[in-house]
């Protein structure tokens, strides 16, 4: 099969043998694969990546000199089945799956590691158990986004953010833009999403962004809409003076009481969910500096430099700061069908399509945000630019 290989950094097409599914394992024909901002990590930073996934328990992440296959976001057809599989479907069974694989009971992650090359190929193994068939309708195209919806819908959930609440969205790259989309999905009312890029902005709006703002005129927290909001640590104390006044009004209340009921059922003053998208140093600091009092900030976005911020800053705002990372195999088999259902449009993400031989190109592209959103590898096509 022809697959594109990435060894220090360049990217080349070449032919591979055809992958041969293990035990429980499916053989696909892969129909469409995304690049994804992590692919871009990996190709330029493998080493800083793998010194990372050693530090957190998984000591199989590509190595720079090494040569990988990527590709983790993917599309497929059922073309052949490993021993001891169950044999759900058949052949030419359109499919996704999450990318992770087992091989002598160890879990690899599919196009982040030589143990398990990922779908910049015409051919890519799967789980069985981790495969699911694509419904009626879903094109190619739209299944293979799958896997970065599911990330959004994951971070989404991690900011259990009310329909009521406001939710901000800083930084509109493919990630921000997923989760604008999956905010609107869960029946987010207003959500404020910010980015430098205009055509990031207009993507913005286009996935639902209610409220898009430049921040380099405007800001994010001033465009949001004032009713009931808490703008500092005076408003909350001014909430309880008036909570107390109004509870000593009753007669033989036992006031505490209505305190422990609204701690039960978490329903005291919040401020809004926060998703932060960008990933670079600087960006958490600044969001804790003008964030609402008790925000819960999500942070999606992956640094892999060195960051700092004041604590203390968060202390006294009471903000709650949550990272997110992946998702599980339901949240997966949710994106999926809110995508067959209609709920997100992953459309609005695209905005390129390659073959393998325009992997190169592709990247490159991916360097302008006004450019382009996402770009994905059709193995069949020859198209060279994006």
């Amino acid at each position: 099969m022809r697959a594109a290989v990435v060894t220090n950094t360049k990217f080349s097409v070449e032919e591979l043998p055809t992958p041969t599914p293990g035990r429980g394992q499916v053989l696909i024909n892969v129909s469409r694969c995304g690049i994804c901002g992590s692919d871009l990590h990996a190709r330029a930073h493998a080493d800083e990546m793998a010194e990372l996934a050693a530090r957190t328990g998984y000591d199989q992440f590509m190595r720079a000199e090494q040569s990988v296959v990527l590709g983790h976001e993917f599309s497929g057809e059922i073309v052949d089945y490993g021993p001891g599989c169950r044999k759900r479907w058949r052949t030419g069974t359109p499919v996704v799956a999450l990318p992770i694989v087992r091989h002598d009971g160890a879990p690899q992650l599919t196009g982040l590691s030589t143990a398990a090359p990922g779908a910049y190929a015409e051919q890519v193994v799967v789980q069985e158990s981790m495969t699911m068939p694509i419904p009626n309708g879903v094109s190619a195209e739209h299944a293979a986004l799958t896997e970065p919806m599911a990330v959004a819908w994951h971070a989404v959930r991690k900011g259990r953010v009310g329909k009521g609440q406001t939710a901000f969205v800083i930084g509109c790259g493919p990630i921000g833009l997923a989760v604008i989309s999956m905010l609107k999905a869960a029946g987010v009312r207003t959500v404020v999403a910010s980015d430098f890029s205009p055509r990031r902005r207009e993507l913005a709006v286009g996935c639902g962004a209610d409220i898009v703002v430049d921040p380099a005129t405007e800001s994010p927290w001033a465009a949001a809409p004032k009713r009931g909001r808490i703008n500092g640590v005076t408003d909350i104390l001014s909430l309880g003076f008036d909570t107390m006044e109004r509870l000593r009004r009753v007669p033989n209340l036992p006031w505490w009481y209505v305190f422990r009921l609204a701690h039960s059922l978490n329903a005291g003053p919040a401020g809004p969910a926060i998703f932060e998208c960008v990933g670079v140093p600087g960006i958490i600091d600044q969001i804790l500096m003008a964030a609402p009092p008790l925000s819960r900030v999500v942070v999606v976005g992956v640094c892999m430099e060195t960051d700092r911020f004041q604590p203390a800053m968060a202390i006294n705002k009471e903000i709650e700061l949550r990272f997110a990372f992946g998702y599980d195999p339901g949240e997966f088999r949710d994106a999926l069908h809110m995508i067959a259902d209609g709920k997100v449009d992953p459309a609005r993400l695209i905005t390129g399509t390659v073959g393998l031989d325009g992997i190169d190109n592709a990247f490159s592209a991916l360097a302008d945000p006004e450019q382009h959103a996402k770009i994905l590898i059709d193995p069949a096509s020859t198209a060279t630019t994006p």
